[in-house]
């Protein structure tokens, strides 16, 4: 199952269609509103402005399917999301053509505007949903006959479990799932589905497991007496980038929770990877790279003050870096302007205070107004964090909030930002259960991302530096 090729494909195929569409629709102005303004047949010239066209149309049609994410998840496409993307999309780059390149266009009455829109649209819409609809068809298809199929990881070894494996085993047309192993939650409960699968291992396990096996969808099937368990699973499973899924509940069916992507699917609770829209995502990122830009070229002299005044105030370099955790549990080195004493943590980590000793003279000013944090624009060009989201913390803090608060897990779905609903609203947390109650707003944040709160969040952030209580 050779993704980058599928990919491939698809792009090949938009970019002919682009292509062709453009070059007929040229044609079609040249036969019909050229030849109707002059009066005289026009000959069909391939000149100087098709040529800049059929280069850049092409380029643009893809960079907008990829903004919007059409080449995600690219073996599990259904046909009819397709064929509504596809024309939203369509009917978007379009008009984006119209007003940049057809506006001034030679045209006999204004009835023609509507005329090229319309023309345009349709042999672009049509030309590029039919090879789509061939390969998502032939995609389907394999996937049915179980010639492509996604590792799947079952978690329960109960009744409930059995009864799934049974299902998908017995399917005339495959939904993909390869069924590797399963790991039993529960080992008080009997365990039975051994006699048809493999068992991994533990729960404990379950993130090495996903990285060995290449797992792409885990099922979660436990027994209704064993719900209150699945909030930790999901927690676990945070680290790992997987489709979920869960056996849903009396309840989850008669309050409409449950959705089948197919007619031939288990009907199945899917915990959607996808907290926003892709296309707010691809914003999101283009944003974190261009405003962190802007913001280090703006500050630039800012920064050489902060510098001088380190240097000029205390003894030891400028800058300082620990090891935090980022999304999926990955680690990664947070840079910052040191706003502390040499070897301030010489006894081990140690959360800071307002009345903080090792907390020097200039580095509490720059604390006020958060200057020590302006490195961490750095991290977010190396993608290793975003303007907005949970503020990273370190292992040895994470370990013990997870002992109580499990759901902090959760907040690794997304990168760490420099800045965050939980920072705005709580600011510094001076113990761990304080960063237990900040956690909570980051909770929410996730549950509500969207562009619009990050536009709120960085605007209060900005009257907090502005104001200067960063402390």
């Amino acid at each position: 199952m050779n993704k980058k090729l599928q990919v491939f494909k698809y792009v090949i195929f938009d970019l002919l269609s682009a292509a062709t569409s453009w070059t007929l629709f040229y044609i079609f102005r040249k036969i019909y509103f050229e030849s109707e303004k002059f009066g005289i047949p026009v000959p069909i010239e391939l000149g100087i402005n098709y040529f800049i066209g059929i280069t850049i149309i092409p380029l643009f049609w893809i960079m907008l399917y990829a903004f919007t994410g059409f080449y995600n998840n690219i073996f599990r496409k259904s046909r009819l999301i397709d064929l509504g993307h596809t024309f939203f999309i369509t009917l978007i780059g379009v008009v984006v053509i119209f007003f940049v390149l057809l506006l001034d266009d030679t045209i006999v009455t204004y009835t023609d505007y509507y005329t090229s829109l319309l023309v345009l649209f349709t042999v672009h819409f049509l030309l590029t949903f039919i090879p789509r609809l061939i390969l998502t068809c032939m995609t389907v298809s394999k996937i049915q006959r179980g010639l492509i199929g996604f590792n799947t990881l079952i978690i329960g070894g109960n009744g409930r479990a059995v009864r799934v494996i049974k299902e998908l085993n017995a399917r005339k047309r495959s939904a993909g799932n390869r069924i590797i192993g399963y790991i039993n939650v529960n080992h008080q409960s009997e365990d039975l589905a051994g006699d048809y699968i493999e068992n991994l291992g533990s729960i404990d396990d379950v993130t090495g497991l996903i990285k060995k096996h290449e797992i792409e969808e885990v099922i979660i099937a436990i027994e209704s007496a064993e719900q209150d368990t699945i909030g930790n699973i999901i927690n676990r499973l945070t680290q790992a980038s997987v489709r979920i899924k869960a056996i849903p509940s009396t309840y989850d069916l008669l309050t409409g929770r449950v959705k089948i992507s197919s007619l031939y699917g288990t009907p199945l609770l899917e915990i959607s990877p996808d907290l926003i829209p892709f296309w707010q995502y691809s914003l999101k990122k283009t944003l974190d790279i261009v405003i962190s830009i802007l913001c280090l070229v703006i500050l630039s002299p800012l920064i050489l003050l902060v510098i001088i005044g380190i240097k000029c105030t205390s003894n030891g370099p400028v800058m300082y870096s620990h090891e935090r955790i980022g999304r999926f549990g990955k680690p990664f080195r947070l840079y910052k302007f040191r706003t502390m004493v040499v070897n301030a943590e010489l006894n081990g980590p140690e959360l800071s205070s307002k009345e903080d000793n090792r907390i020097t003279p200039f580095g509490r000013f720059m604390r006020k107004h958060r200057f020590d944090e302006i490195p961490n624009f750095v991290n977010v060009l190396k993608g290793e964090m975003s303007l907005v989201g949970p503020r990273p913390e370190r292992k040895f803090f994470i370990d013990q909030i997870v002992q109580r608060a499990p759901e902090y897990l959760q907040l690794q779905k997304v990168k760490p930002g420099i800045t965050s609903w939980g920072q705005v609203k709580f600011g510094y947390a001076e113990n761990v259960d304080e960063m237990i109650e900040r956690m909570r707003y980051d909770l929410i944040y996730i549950e509500n991302m969207s562009l619009y709160v990050d536009f709120k969040i960085m605007i209060y952030t900005l009257i907090t530096i502005i104001k200067g209580r960063g402390i």
